[in-house]
């Protein structure tokens, strides 16, 4: 009966009254490094490596929004590893049995 009771775990960004929105540079600064880096640092370590600083608060937005979208997980030992797979995307994109169909009025 857990299920009925459990909540939405809220996101950091309505947890955290100084969490910051961050330009749409900053995430892809912080994706374009996760993938090239892939498997290499736990989160914490990520953040101090990042090419450019960044505040925590704004960095975990990022990485929120990152996992929500299915282009990181971590592993069992809290490795942050790039998931996304573009040829995998344009795989699903061109089968026609999962294209967009109007709705009749």
């Amino acid at each position: 009966m857990q299920t009925e009771t459990m909540r939405k775990k809220k996101s950091y960004m309505e947890t955290n009254e100084i969490a910051r929105s961050p330009t749409l540079q900053t995430v892809l600064m912080v994706e374009r490094f996760i993938e090239k880096n892939s498997g290499e640092y736990k989160k914490t370590e990520l953040f101090k490596n990042l090419p450019k600083k960044v505040m925590w608060q704004t960095f975990q937005v990022i990485m929120e929004y990152l996992e929500s979208i299915n282009k990181i997980a971590y592993d069992n030992e809290g490795y942050t590893v790039y998931i996304w797979s573009p040829e995998l995307g344009q795989k699903y994109k061109q089968r026609t049995d999962l294209a967009w169909k109007k709705k009749a009025k």
